[in-house]
């Protein structure tokens, strides 16, 4: 997407305020990890080696203490960003009265063999002088482990610089004059019209030898890497009308995916919060399974059969049944190479984003029970089997066993599609979609003729669907609710269309859909509850859910109420930042929240924007 921010001020020398709004950032990566680039020119977020490692920038959490790359026009300038079109090449342009000058962020895509190189995780800013001259600042100022491990820095040639610590060695290279203080490195340069400067960061000692980054070397990454994401994209077969936003939302998955393994991680971010100066911040560089079927719909929607592909296979070896009754055969979620050990603690030392403690690594809630994620599982087979590629009987003994589960523990309660802390309940949305894996368990067996006891499934299966219509239903709200025997509205619920467990122009349904119009939707945007009404064990508010919102819009859609989804929708794009990425949240004024980007978020701005194409045909 090509739009700009608005004019901003960087100031002179001392840049901007202490933290950028979140949305006012792009994202940077090469399919193992990824970088936050603010409108400022600044990295204030960076892992290596991987999505789920320590930070090496995390200013956005810590202005102070959590170091940064900085580069910027050394003079009073607006700035303007935007992305190279159909890439993921990042532009940050600055206007001054002397020139304009801009940055080509980039990470390669290294498509290769040699582990070596792939290791690298090259980091490349690439500084042009397009008019006029401006003078350039640089600070490279990481800080390892989250900010808490100290480091050195030394100058290991005229154009490099070593950072070094324990646990990780950084190598920046240089076209212009570096030099070092401290643990930090400076540069201060000047160019004129057609002239360019090259910083390159790379991870470095072991077996990866230094390796120069020269004006002709980073102008031949560029376009190598200009070219990976063109033809990448080149492979969409969506032809809607909102192509652009589709695609860079599909740009904006594929930065998320984990090449190795196919994972693709909730949010490449951690703690940034759902409300300024509360607690609700939660580490989502990790896979959850509910993600699964919304992954795989959209991927194999787009064309993208090779991700779905592997995406499925991540999820198959996940799929090993363990012995645990009670707690459910799979996790919510688990790491990036498949790992299930999560564990969750607080780095006090940093005061988080805008002050937003406490920062948390690791996650808790991946010892939830969370029942739903059978539901979007089993849901993902089906897709993947009905448009990808046959399962294998292997696969099948699997989703047998994992239904054979479900029959037995569907009724209990759990913590739910939201990971409440507030104790567990008999939510509705984890028995709709207990609903959905008996029932998309039978499709593939009755379509395939595979073995299943259906008798017993479909037993099964009618006797959820009558207790959610009879325990489920409110009278008095008119509504299906957020707990059986309850009158709590929850917009999970629309999902029960979706999921087509109800004909989404059922009587019951539309009274349903209009109950959340009024009490859960705000210009188009949706709250995911009340939490005054239905405790979830947090303190403080939350801004309207955007996955949500994207749910109401396909729910109107199938509902025959084609032109007020439209105009949702149309909303929702307006929400967007300058690159037309999302936020997992919106604020009361617009302003997003939480970890950033979303793929949940981009996964439903999808399916929205393919079923809203197919309803106004």
């Amino acid at each position: 997407m090509s739009s700009t921010t608005g004019g901003h001020d960087l100031g002179y020398l001392t840049g901007g305020p202490r933290y950028l709004p979140v949305a006012e950032h792009g994202l940077i990566g090469d399919l193992r990890t990824s970088a936050l680039v603010g409108t400022d020119g600044t990295i204030d977020w960076y892992c290596c080696p991987r999505f789920d490692a320590p930070s090496v920038f995390a200013s956005i959490l810590d202005a102070d203490k959590g170091g940064s790359f900085e580069l910027a026009a050394d003079v009073p300038a607006r700035t303007k960003q935007f992305y190279f079109p159909d890439t993921n090449v990042l532009i940050t342009r600055f206007f001054a009265d002397g020139g304009v000058g801009e940055i080509q962020d980039f990470m390669p895509i290294v498509d290769t063999e040699d582990s070596r190189e792939v290791d690298r995780h090259r980091l490349i800013r690439r500084v042009v002088c397009v008019r006029g001259s401006l003078p350039f600042r640089a600070r490279v100022a990481p800080r390892f482990e989250y900010g808490a491990q100290p480091h050195t820095a030394r100058l290991a040639a005229r154009d490099r610089v070593v950072f070094e610590c324990p646990s990780l060695s950084l190598s920046l290279t240089s076209s212009v004059p570096v030099e070092v203080q401290g643990q930090d490195a400076w540069s201060l340069f000047k160019l004129h019209e057609g002239e360019v400067a090259v910083f390159a960061l790379d991870r470095a000692g072991g077996e990866l030898a230094p390796r120069p980054c020269a004006l002709a070397d980073a102008e031949e990454l560029f376009d190598a890497t200009v070219r990976y994401w063109r033809g990448w994209l080149h492979r969409s077969r969506y032809r809607g009308r909102w192509r652009e936003m589709v695609h860079r939302s599909a740009l904006t998955l594929k930065l998320l995916t984990y090449a190795p393994t196919g994972a693709i991680v909730a949010a490449p971010t951690t703690s940034l919060p759902e409300q300024i100066g509360g607690e609700r911040n939660w580490d989502y560089r990790y896979v959850w399974i509910r993600d699964a079927a919304f992954c795989v719909y959209a991927l194999l929607r787009l064309g993208f059969t090779e991700e779905a592909q592997a995406f499925m296979r991540f999820l198959s070896d996940r799929v090993v049944l363990r012995d645990c009754a009670a707690e459910g055969p799979l996790q919510i979620m688990y790491g990036i190479d498949g790992r299930a050990e999560l564990p969750e603690r607080e780095l006090p030392h940093l005061e988080g984003y805008l002050g937003s403690a406490p920062v948390r690594v690791g996650n808790d809630a991946s010892g939830q029970l969370q029942l739903d994620i059978y539901g979007a599982l089993l849901d993902s087979f089906y897709l993947y089997d009905k448009w990808g590629e046959p399962i294998s009987s292997a696969h099948w003994d699997t989703i047998s066993e994992l239904v054979d589960w479900v029959c037995e523990n569907w009724n209990q309660p759990d913590e739910g599609i939201w990971e409440t802390r507030g104790g567990r309940k008999n939510f509705l949305y984890s028995r709709l979609m207990c609903w959905v894996a008996i029932e998309r368990a039978m499709r593939m067996a009755t379509h395939r003729g595979l073995p299943a006891d259906l008798v017993h499934w479909r037993q099964v299966r009618d006797r959820i669907y009558r207790q959610i219509m009879d325990r489920g239903w409110s009278a008095e709200r008119s509504a299906f609710v957020q707990h059986e025997d309850d009158s709590v509205l929850d917009a999970s619920l629309l999902m029960m269309p979706l999921a087509k467990f109800i004909s989404p122009t059922d009587p019951k349904w539309l009274s349903t859909l209009d109950a959340l119009g009024e009490e859960l939707v705000s210009d188009s945007l949706v709250y995911r509850y009340d939490p005054q009404a239905s405790p979830d064990g947090l303190r403080g508010e939350e801004g309207t859910f955007s996955i949500c919102s994207f749910w109401y819009v396909e729910a109107l859609a199938r509902a025959g109420r084609v032109p007020e989804a439209r105009l949702a929708f149309e909303k929702m794009l307006t929400y967007a930042n300058h690159l037309g990425l999302y936020a997992e949240e919106i604020g009361p004024t617009g302003e997003q929240h939480g970890n950033f980007p979303q793929a949940f978020t981009h996964l439903a701005l999808i399916s929205a924007a393919f079923n809203l194409d197919k309803a106004l045909g």
